[in-house]
């Protein structure tokens, strides 16, 4: 339904939704909030979207998704698993930082049981780069074995959140990917094949 939504409303909804919901509490935000601040009608938005849950997934999903382009992008020619995971690394806090209101969204608004029963908090097309990534390293002995793929996407993932909401809660005193470097190597570290290859 919201593709055919025409663009400008659909550019002042995202806009809407980025400022609405990296500020407020998820529960206290109503549609009424962003159609006020978008200058859209409240009867547009609900024929569009359905729901406040429905409007604001549907934004972080196409957010996440030029997310994924970028890893995408950046992951052509590197062969080497560790330089391709330290730049998925860098990658996501470069971004996060960038897009500060997403990371917000993402990471402190939004509430995970309800996100979590929506396909959009699947993520699959970067979800199944990852793990790929991660199950080649396995095979070829570089990676911890021991574990599930996806525990080891848990481990990378994890880091980023906590990184991202600490460095909000520390009045992001520095750079948050300037130290993607440092942090890489202390993920890596945990990643490995205990028994080395």
């Amino acid at each position: 339904m919201a593709d055919d939504l025409n663009p400008e409303i659909h550019a002042r909804l995202e806009k809407a939704v980025l400022e609405v919901f990296s500020h407020s509490d998820f529960h206290k935000a109503s549609i009424r909030d962003i159609a006020d601040k978008a200058g859209v009608s409240f009867t547009t938005i609900y024929k569009h979207y359905e729901s406040k849950e429905r409007l604001v997934f549907a934004f972080v999903d196409i957010w996440m998704g030029k997310l994924t382009d970028r890893i995408v992008d950046h992951l052509q020619g590197i062969e080497d698993l560790k330089e391709k995971l330290r730049k998925v690394f860098w990658l996501q806090l470069d971004y996060y930082e960038r897009h500060e209101g997403l990371g917000r969204i993402v990471f402190m608004t939004l509430p995970m049981k309800t996100w979590m029963a929506d396909e959009t908090f699947e993520q699959k097309r970067m979800m199944d780069l990852l793990i790929t990534v991660l199950r080649e390293g396995q095979e070829e002995g570089v990676l911890n074995n021991d574990v599930r793929a996806g525990t080891l996407l848990d481990f990378l993932m994890g880091f980023v959140q906590r990184s991202f909401f600490m460095w909000i809660l520390r009045g992001k005193q520095e750079s948050l990917a300037g130290q993607a470097n440092h942090m890489f190597e202390m993920v890596w570290r945990g990643m490995v094949n205990p028994e080395g290859k």
